[in-house]
């Protein structure tokens, strides 16, 4: 279980544990944005870049995969890709992109597992988005297990029949039958 840790918590979690989703189609949600500066590789100049961290939902659990996103026009395909996926891009129109907007965003995408090197040398496996799917594109999705996530019914208790177990009071009711007593 996720929280946050207390100045003076103990930890025993060391890492090296992690295991990707399964290669798959999937939902997600926008987390996080984040404004960045790319470097510049190849063909492409340092430019504006958008680290967009999504939560995709796996069967059992859910992932965080970031994604970066180059400001470039040689790149505008993939980010027609991403903002036709969460429905603010429709076919064929233009679209000016609110960064800020896409926040809590809703699509789904294709995810893959990328191997890379480690900094100690050694293979390591992650996940990655391949794909984004249109809003309009008919695509199954990993389900994630619904007693996990769903609210718990609410069921009415039932309770014994109560009696009333004080003595009546007499009737001393007055002429316009007002009768004294505590309220």
């Amino acid at each position: 279980m996720d929280r946050e840790f207390g100045w003076n918590d103990e930890i025993t979690e060391e890492g090296g544990n992690y295991e990707p989703l399964p290669e798959g189609n999937y939902d997600f949600t926008v987390a996080k944005v984040e404004r960045a500066r790319s470097q510049g590789k190849g063909k492409l100049p340092p430019c504006n870049m958008a680290k967009v961290t999504f939560d995709v939902w796996g069967a059992d659990d859910m992932r965080e995969i970031t994604v970066n996103f180059v400001l470039h026009s040689s790149l505008e395909w993939k980010l027609s890709q991403l903002f036709l996926s969460v429905s603010m891009k429709k076919h064929g129109e233009p679209l000016r992109m609110d960064w800020t907007g896409i926040i809590g965003k809703k699509g789904k995408c294709q995810v893959i597992i990328r191997k890379y090197v480690k900094n100690d040398g050694t293979e390591g496996v992650t996940n990655d988005i391949k794909y984004f799917y249109a809003y309009d594109e008919q695509v199954t999705t990993v389900s994630p297990i619904v007693a996990q996530f769903a609210p718990q019914q609410y069921v009415q208790p039932t309770y014994p029949p109560q009696y009333n177990t004080q003595p009546a009071m007499p009737n001393t009711a007055t002429p316009n039958n007002w009768t004294p007593g505590s309220f």
